[in-house]
């Protein structure tokens, strides 16, 4: 069964917010309490879809990692739909890379929200796409065009990839000695061509070695979205404690 926020008007808009983190549909749902904003949270995609008949949305929030649909399958079903094909769609993933917007892109999401935000930026992005008084917001969000609209990136995209502030030297030491799951660290030095079996050829070592650093690549790529979504469950208890003191 899912969550579901106080409706405060006869007619108010209808948000889905999908996120399997119990943490952050409470958080949203005490963000969106004080709005005209009816807010609906669930735990998986399965959960929403269900509703949809019911209760059509106004705009969908999904996370990306989902337990069942991720949140691209979630928005290519809502914007395939007869009905719900105009729906906005805001994906949000701890990481946003050119992978992640590429396929964002892909399913025609509206907008891209890296994890964490302040629950106050989203509400001024949700309100913008309804046309709700819009206003000013800092979130780092990134409106998606069509896949086929230029053979360049657009300049919504390309802010996906500027970054931010570059991290202080404290900062880059301390994600680079954090320890992130059990996943094993290589060594630092490669076995010479000696160590191998005999009879290996040359063109066999070269293979392995692009073998090795393909995995390793793809090791600290691993670490990388582990180590943002340890950072991003961090600040959303952070913000939920905050939350629930300024209310008691």
């Amino acid at each position: 069964m899912s969550e579901t926020g106080t409706l405060t008007a006869a007619r108010t808009p209808i948000i889905y917010f999908i996120d399997d983190s119990a943490t952050m549909r409470e958080v949203i749902k005490i963000a969106f309490r004080k709005e005209n904003i009816q807010v609906i949270t669930c735990p998986d995609a399965a959960t929403a879809i269900a509703q949809f008949g019911e209760r059509a949305p106004d705009a969908v929030i999904t996370d990306v990692i989902m337990p069942d649909k991720d949140g691209y399958e979630v928005c290519q079903f809502i914007k395939e739909h007869a009905e719900f094909g105009r729906t906005p769609v805001i994906l949000m993933s701890g990481v946003v890379n050119r992978t992640v917007a590429e396929k964002a892109t892909a399913v025609k999401a509206d907008e891209l929200i890296r994890k964490p935000f302040q629950p106050r930026d989203l509400i001024a992005r949700v309100k913008g796409l309804l046309h709700l008084n819009p206003v000013a917001t800092s979130v780092e969000a990134t409106p998606v065009s069509e896949p086929d609209a230029s053979p360049r990136p657009s300049h919504a995209l390309a802010g996906v990839f500027s970054g931010g502030p570059a991290p202080t030297p404290a900062a880059r030491r301390t994600a680079s000695t954090a320890t992130v799951g059990a996943i094993p660290q290589r060594p630092a030095v490669l076995a010479p061509p000696a160590a191998l079996k005999p009879g290996i050829s040359a063109a066999e070592v070269q293979k392995l070695r692009s073998e090795i650093l393909r995995l390793e690549l793809l090791v600290k790529k691993l670490q990388a979205e582990l180590q943002a979504e340890h950072q991003y469950c961090a600040a959303l208890e952070a913000h939920f404690k905050n939350l629930q003191e300024s209310q008691s």
